[in-house]
């Protein structure tokens, strides 16, 4: 039997520590003193193709982060006119007309990744979401350290074919791991079968205190759900609805939703009958989050996003070039 406390340990603990500082050294020596790929193997005595991979770590390990300003400090036109029109912080990011949703949601993803660190800072309750979006965008966060920081789940991930607990607790896993904080999952299902039965749940004392985790986040983390995107919102694909519960929402105008709470192109709420029984906070609840950053890809999810910001829901939007221009000239 292996004994993990052994020379084998100890060996590994000093490659992890070796392997860091060479990585912040590159680091030092590539940002900061202007030197080549080239120069940094030869003082290392190593090869370039090392130099790379140390510069790749630095950058995902969070030793190096990096920012890119327009010129004189402004935001580009497209932001600006979205702080303009709708009073919200965008962050555009770059992608091509021609790339396929599934790629400009990876793109966008990545960028949300490293930008969600200046949301999150210690002593905070971070709701987090669970969905397509917020999948891709867990794999890619870049580790920040924080001391008495929360994540919460906002809504409850069960259905008919599965509790959904694997599902969420590895994308809420993700997150209290790059951000060193303690995770506070949400065990209901997505949807209740009986509205009563939802109501009876949310006296329970243990489900009161996650909603009240909920009612004093500090920040709001989360996608937006659309049956008409390429890419399918997790709810749409996952068994979650009934082709009753579909055409109950096609009756009633709904557009999208944010933690399976849906929502019309005005931003409403009121009479969606499926709203009864979900288990993601009431809009109320949500906008009391100081900061609620809203990230989406693709122009089949415009509607969603137009509804969203009709419902007070954003403070800061993380979204494609395509989606964002479309979203200006609607």
């Amino acid at each position: 039997m292996n004994d993990k406390h052994g020379p084998d340990a100890a060996e590994g603990a000093a490659t992890v520590s070796d392997k860091t500082r060479e990585a912040l050294r590159a680091a030092h020596l590539y940002y900061m003193q202007d030197l080549t790929m080239e120069a940094i193997a030869h003082e290392l005595h190593t090869s370039r193709s090392s130099v790379s991979r140390l510069l790749s770590h630095a950058r995902a390990s969070g030793l190096v982060e990096i920012s890119i300003h327009s010129p004189h400090d402004l935001p580009s036109r497209i932001e600006q006119e979205i702080l303009s029109r709708f009073g919200i912080v965008a962050h555009v990011v770059p992608v091509p007309d021609h790339a396929s949703d599934v790629d400009r949601l990876d793109r966008v993803a990545l960028s949300a990744a490293r930008i969600l660190g200046r949301f999150v800072d210690s002593n905070q309750v971070i709701g987090v979401a669970w969905g397509s979006t917020m999948s891709a965008m867990s794999r890619h966060l870049v580790p920040k350290s924080t001391h008495n920081t929360e994540i919460v789940q906002l809504n409850g991930a069960g259905n008919g074919r599965t509790t959904g607990i694997v599902y969420a607790s590895e994308l809420l896993r993700r997150f209290g791991d790059a951000f060193g904080a303690r995770v506070q999952q949400f065990p209901v299902p997505a949807f209740f079968d009986d509205p009563a039965t939802r109501r009876a749940f949310w006296r329970e004392r243990s489900t009161q205190r996650l909603l009240d985790l909920q009612a004093g986040m500090d920040v709001a983390i989360f996608g937006l759900g659309s049956p008409f995107a390429e890419v399918p919102s997790h709810v749409y694909q996952g068994g979650y609805l009934d082709p009753a519960d579909y055409d109950g929402l096609s009756r009633e105008g709904a557009v999208g939703d944010v933690a399976t709470v849906f929502y019309r192109a005005d931003g409403s709420t009121d009479g969606i009958a499926l709203n009864e029984r979900a288990t993601g906070p009431d809009f109320a609840v949500l906008r009391r989050a100081p900061r609620r950053v809203c990230v989406v890809s693709g122009r089949a999810k415009l509607a969603s996003l137009a509804g969203a910001l009709a419902a007070d829901l954003i403070t800061d939007l993380i979204v494609d070039e395509g989606t964002a221009r479309a979203l200006i000239e609607r």
